[in-house]
């Protein structure tokens, strides 16, 4: 009976030590990183919306916080994000039957640079862009406009996130 005891204690021991292995519901792969900076990302689109650049900024620090247990630095980070908004424009998108648009698209594109100075072939130079489709009657201020860029960050932050930091 001891016998049969201590061999049930060293499958528990093994299997608890093996499971503290890293694991991230996200799918991330931060390998030995420790540390993350996302340099300013400047509005050089040109139709210029105030306040974009800092906003998505701040949207994609909070992403990779949110969703990794990196460390956020503001100078010599393992992992770095930085790049320029380059598209930010509204264009009609259906008509009606008065010739006239039913519902607009907001477009926004950012061009980002990611370093992984731990494991440089995991770099890369990469367009991501998404847009919010609105009635066209709509005018895109306030709280409506709060609303398209929350929506339209939260799917590029997204795409950025899963291009670093997973395999998809």
């Amino acid at each position: 009976m001891t016998r049969f005891l201590s061999i049930i204690t060293v499958l528990l021991v093994s299997l608890s030590l093996s499971s503290c292995m890293s694991y991230s519901f996200t799918g991330a792969d931060t390998g030995d990183a420790e540390t993350f900076q996302v340099n300013f990302f400047q509005n050089n689109a040109d139709l210029v919306e105030p306040g974009i650049d800092r906003a998505f900024t701040i949207s994609l620090q909070d992403l990779i916080q949110n969703q990794t247990s990196l460390s956020l630095t503001n100078t010599n980070g393992d992992l770095i994000f930085e790049g320029e908004i380059t598209q930010f424009y509204v264009s009609p998108m259906s008509a009606t039957a008065e010739n006239t648009a039913a519902q607009s698209r907001l477009t926004i594109a950012v061009n980002v640079r990611y370093y992984n100075t731990l494991e440089p072939e995991k770099d890369f130079e990469k367009r991501f862009s998404f847009y919010y489709d609105y009635p066209a009657q709509q005018q895109l201020i306030g709280a409506n406009l709060e609303t398209a860029l929350d929506e339209i960050y939260t799917r590029i932050t997204q795409d950025i996130f899963n291009a670093a930091l997973t395999d998809w």
